[in-house]
């Protein structure tokens, strides 16, 4: 339930840094949002770990920062799966993407979900 939940929160997050970032980020609709985020989940879950091992030297390097490459890769994997109802402008709209996402489920993290953990 909650990998759904996360799925249909970074739905929101595409959608609304898409109206922040218009000339930089594109999203047809709501449908291709979910699409997004259901494939970037997939990805995460597939991809990101090899990635991360691929990487751990730098990772450990730069005190895990690398990580926020490896998400703004993935999110470019997403844009080139998902077709013209997905777009991406570059790397450094995928790194500020991921960056801005990273932040946000942080937050949501600590606060929400955390709160549903204390309550049980």
């Amino acid at each position: 339930m909650r990998w759904l939940i996360g799925i249909g929160i970074n739905a929101i997050l595409f959608i609304a840094l898409a109206g922040y970032f218009e000339s930089s980020f594109y999203i047809e609709s709501f449908g291709a949002a979910l699409a997004a985020s259901f494939i970037l989940a997939i990805i995460n879950l597939l991809v990101r770990p090899i990635l991360i091992i691929l990487t751990l030297p730098i990772t450990i390097l730069t005190v895990g920062a690398f990580l926020l490459v490896i998400n703004a890769v993935t999110l470019l994997l997403t844009d080139k799966l998902v077709g013209t109802s997905f777009e991406i402008e570059g790397f450094w709209m995928a790194f500020l993407i991921a960056l801005i996402m990273s932040i946000v489920n942080v937050i949501l993290q600590k606060t929400v979900f955390q709160n549903k953990k204390e309550n049980n």
